[in-house]
């Protein structure tokens, strides 16, 4: 009997029981209901008002039970609103912990419900009030889930429910803490897109990581810089530094090139300035053998004052404290790494050293470039100066005088400045390598103001970034003349050198010019201010909004909409306002810098909603540069997710308004920069080949910037794009649009001696501010050639550099787990042979290949027997040839190569510090167990220091400074300018085979 009362095939019956009055009826009637729910919701759904009205009864007491059996009918009716309520009013019978699909959907819902009206609260800053019983629901499912261990789901709920203390419990329960600590870090830069938010959630995490035993100090200075806290990063320094252990010291140093990766001027100098000196009561006992160099080295002014100072004191006073003695000297190294110096001296040495850069390139270019074409020529003179960033090899320059004399005007400003990307980064020489065309003390100065112009915004270039020695004499220079083009020069130098420092007196300086109302001037003036005021959502853009709207010029609107979108950089919603009072505007070229504000302002947050609007813009705007533009933006706003930009603005690179497609491929340049990533190229690839002229330029110019660092094994599609760049260079009927992207594509492809690459985040996952203000002035090139140098901004070298306590770079070798041509240099081009004309294939009869073969076979078979012999002598005399023997004995010599081919490549390679990796290559790095240096953070590129496990045995260095010091003395006389460059020439030309015999040509 009861077996059949279980078999129920219609609910009518228990529901006619909810209508009896005795309330042991009406609960066997709902459990038993409940049980059912999932068949026959149907039939009971009819009863609803039924089931309601006694969860509405506040007497029974059995109502959490009608609540939870209506939740499920109103689950199955597909209305999950109703459906929630009813479950918070089950109360406990709704069990968190059930495992079916009811419960998972409600929990999903309850935790969304719960999220987005904590969410809304903290964006309008009211106190939120939430059903507290939904409140009980979604900590339940927390806790259940930190009891379950499984930390980061209770992580990634606690973020998105703003439950930050749940958040500090999951990760302080969980077993590995370092691990969900950088966890919580990628977390909160991904997935939260509130800046405010962002900063709590940081908070927390440094408290967290503060408590514990062995803090990560790397992970914890990180933290400290997205908020902007240049104390903390100090005292962390400082207890560092004075400690006993040489290894904490070494954490410092690392600590220090880490935060300078991030390129943020004026945090690291607040950070050098927190950092107390020595103390002073017993002098500052500096010895002059061991802090003088390093600061000598750094040369930086202001240290090396400190420096001698203390010396003297040290000469004054007698009692020395060992332990201050020893901070003072470190002191003076991380003042050295802070101020940028080191790194940047470390950088130029290793980009001098390892420049391969091909001047056949440049030569082939020049040749093919017609001298009437200004155009090209200005070209030419970008790549070249990109070919060679930060190398300090002017060969090319100096080889084509005549021709680079021919340069006159703006193109000769352009040619002066170029200088300065060859030399950037040459702080100690700078002044002296630009001293013949800086501005003469005096009137007028006597020389070209186009090349006195150039000169200074060279002097930025060289200092970017890092302008304190440089600021006061642009400072003077912008002062003392009224000649626009020296002015324009002058602004944008200043910009440079200052950038991010927000300096007042600078502004001032600055703005006087703007006031002057000069076209030239003022667009520089402009563009100058954004670069100072980078990232400060200061009240100045207002000031600069205002003069847009007074002046008559073009140019300066322009340079202001820009300068106004760079203060706003990284501010997220605080830049709204901004934005929305500039994408409203009448005026197209400030709805144009609206643009520029939204990319900056949300750059590299992938944003949901500025992509949004920029993707409005972009089909909506009546101006072609507001659309251009829109799209271009949206590769700053994604260039964290480079993989999602092919697929966003694939329909925009088919539209038909040409500026649209041109905006699509510089997005996907800038956004995939150096990934080499396989959707982009294909992107690209039909845009190259475009109907209109520009379309191509920027599709060849932003392909070089997805390429640069990517060898033509791991993508063959590089070697065919090197070979079409040729191609549209030698081709007479080309356009000059796309001709000048193929010139400047190919600068781009080469960059910096084929060592830099174009990184927009550094290691830390930082957004590096110089490189994506470079990129962002270097897109108005639309405009105004000169900017193209801003590109130089971006490029970071693809090294690893392994340094001692000593910041000297020692010789130890390391493995890459990788097929050597798979990130190996390109091959240098070759001069094509006089036999290269192309022969009509001629009738071969077929007596006459018969023939052929069989000769082929018998002189084929005589070569393997003298192989043989030849093998055995000269495994006994081999050895003792002369090197002008195996010269003579090239043309027998064919077939060695060959034999070698045979041989299987090897599958990895031993690479010695300092060494070139390319960000593809860094996966595959390895460390040798037996080596007698140890990373102190395990990191495959960048700046890394090493534990010295021998450090009685001695050191070999292998980075000196060499390089730095003969090319420093270029400037004193070509002679010696011809010692420093030949040497990269050299190598370059070891490559080269020799050029054809003289013939005469009959037709």
């Amino acid at each position: 009997m009861a077996a059949a009362a279980t078999m129920v095939s219609s609910a009518g019956g228990l529901l006619a029981m909810l209508n009896e009055s005795h309330p042991v009826l009406k609960l066997h009637a709902l459990s038993n209901l409940n049980k059912h729910v999932d068949y026959f919701w149907p039939e009971i759904s009819t009863s609803v008002p039924i089931i309601e009205s006694l969860y509405e009864d506040e007497e029974y007491d059995q109502r959490h039970l009608a609540a939870l059996l209506a939740s499920k009918v109103f689950y199955y009716l597909g209305e999950l609103n109703d459906s929630l309520s009813y479950a918070l009013g089950a109360g406990p019978l709704f069990d968190v912990s059930e495992d079916s699909d009811y419960v998972h959907t409600l929990l999903a819902k309850a935790i969304d419900e719960y999220a987005s009206i904590k969410g809304k609260s903290s964006e309008s800053n009211e106190a939120a009030t939430v059903d507290h019983r939904l409140e009980t629901i979604v900590e339940r499912m927390l806790d259940k889930c930190i009891a379950d261990g499984r930390y980061q789901q209770a992580m990634g709920m606690a973020i998105e429910c703003r439950r930050l203390d749940k958040l500090e419990e999951a990760i302080t329960r969980s077993d590995n803490v370092q691990g969900t600590l950088s966890y919580c870090i990628n977390v909160s830069h991904s997935f939260v897109n509130r800046r405010e938010y962002r900063h709590e959630v940081l908070r927390l995490l440094v408290k967290v990581y503060e408590k514990l035993s062995s803090p990560d100090y790397l992970s914890i200075c990180q933290c400290l810089m997205f908020l902007d806290e240049p104390k903390g990063v100090s005292s962390i320094l400082e207890k560092l530094l004075r400690s006993e252990n040489k290894d904490d010291a070494l954490m410092a140093f690392q600590i220090a090139f880490d935060l300078v990766e991030n390129e943020h001027q004026a945090f690291l100098l607040k950070v050098r300035d927190h950092l107390p000196n020595p103390k002073l009561q017993d002098s500052v006992p500096v010895p002059a053998d061991s802090a003088g160099p390093v600061s000598s080295q750094e040369g930086d002014p202001a240290v090396s004052d400190d420096v001698q100072m203390a010396d003297e004191n040290v000469a004054s006073s007698t009692t020395i404290d060992p332990a201050e003695a020893l901070y003072g000297e470190r002191l003076g190294k991380i003042k050295g790494i802070l101020s940028g110096e080191t790194s940047i001296k470390l950088t130029l040495q290793f980009l001098y050293s390892h420049n391969k850069s091909d001047l056949l390139i440049l030569k082939t270019i020049k040749q093919s470039v017609e001298m009437r074409n200004s155009v090209c020529h200005s070209a030419t003179i970008y790549s070249n100066a990109i070919m060679h960033a930060g190398t300090t090899v002017d060969t090319f320059l100096r080889e084509n005088l005549d021709w680079l004399s021919r340069a006159s005007n703006w193109a000769k400003f352009s040619a002066t400045a170029g200088l300065g990307v060859i030399h950037r980064g040459h702080l100690q020489q700078g002044r002296s390598l630009m001293a013949p065309y800086l501005p003469q003390g005096g009137a007028g100065g006597g020389g070209s103001p186009y090349s006195e112009g150039g000169a200074l915004y060279a002097l930025g270039l060289i200092h970017a970034n890092h302008g304190e020695n440089i600021k006061q004499f642009l400072r003077e220079s912008l002062r003392n003349t009224d000649v626009e083009v020296i002015q324009h020069g002058a602004c944008l130098g200043l910009g440079l050198a200052a950038l991010g420092t927000a300096d007042e007196d600078i502004y001032d300086d600055i703005k006087n010019v703007l006031y002057i109302d000069s076209a030239v001037a003022g667009e520089a003036a402009g563009i100058s201010m954004g670069l100072l005021m980078v990232g400060t959502a200061s009240e100045k853009a207002g000031e600069m909004l205002a003069y847009a709207h007074e002046t008559q010029h073009e140019k300066i609107i322009r340079g202001l909409a820009l300068g106004i979108a760079l203060t706003v950089y990284g501010r997220e919603e605080e830049a709204d306002t901004l934005i929305e009072q500039m994408t409203r505007d009448q005026d197209p070229i400030l709805r144009y810098g609206g643009m520029y504000a939204l990319a900056l302002a949300y750059s590299g947050t992938a944003n949901n909603k500025a992509i949004r609007q920029l993707l409005h813009f972009a089909v909506s705007d009546v101006s072609d540069d507001v659309r251009r533009t829109a799209v271009l933006a949206l590769g700053f706003v994604l260039y964290s997710e480079p993989e999602q930009t092919p697929r966003i603005v694939s329909l925009l690179s088919e539209s038909y308004n040409p500026h649209v497609r041109y905006g699509a491929a510089l997005a996907v340049g800038i956004s995939c920069a150096g990934t080499g990533l396989s959707d982009a190229i294909s992107l690209l690839e039909p845009l190259t080949s475009d109907v209109v002229d520009f379309v191509r330029q920027g599709a060849l110019i932003a392909m070089a910037m997805v390429m640069v660092q990517v060898s033509e094994a791991s993508d063959a599609r590089v070697g065919a794009f090197r070979k079409q760049l040729e191609k549209i260079i030698l081709d007479k009927h080309e356009d000059t649009m796309s001709k000048m992207g193929a010139i400047l594509a190919s600068g781009i492809l080469d960059a910096g001696g084929r060592n830099v690459t174009i990184r927009l985040l550094s290691r830390t996952k930082h957004d590096k501010i110089t490189a994506i203000v470079g990129l962002a002035v270097f897109s108005q090139f639309w405009y105004w050639y000169p900017l193209i140098y801003f590109v130089s901004l971006a490029f970071s070298p693809t090294a690893f550099i392994g340094l001692n306590y000593d910041l000297k770079v020692p010789k130890f070798e390391f493995v890459s787990q990788a097929k050597p041509s798979l990130f190996e240099y390109p091959k240098p081009t070759t001069v094509p042979t006089a036999a290269s004309a192309v022969k009509l294939p001629a009738a071969v009869l077929s007596t006459s290949a018969k023939a052929k073969a069989r000769a082929s076979k018998k002189e084929a078979d005589q070569k393997v027997l003298a192989e043989k012999t030849s093998g055995a002598e000269s495994s006994s005399g081999g050895k003792g040839k002369s090197p002008s023997d195996e010269k003579d004995g090239d043309s027998m010599q064919v077939d060695a190569p060959a034999e070698k081919k045979s041989e299987p490549e090897p599958t990895y390679e031993i690479l010695t510090n300092p060494a070139r990796v390319v960000p593809a290559q860094e996966k595959y790095i390895r460390f040798k167990d037996e080596s007698r240096y140890v990373p102190v953070k395990s990191a495959a590129s960048g700046f890394v220091l090493l534990r010295d496990l021998r450090p009685s045995e001695p050191e070999v260095l292998s980075l000196t400074d060499a390089p730095s010091t003969s090319a420093s003395s270029a400037p004193t006389g070509a002679t010696t300018g011809q010692q420093n460059t030949s040497t990269s020439a050299a190598a370059a030309a070891n490559d080269e085979p020799q050029p054809p015999q003289p013939f005469e040509y009959t037709s």
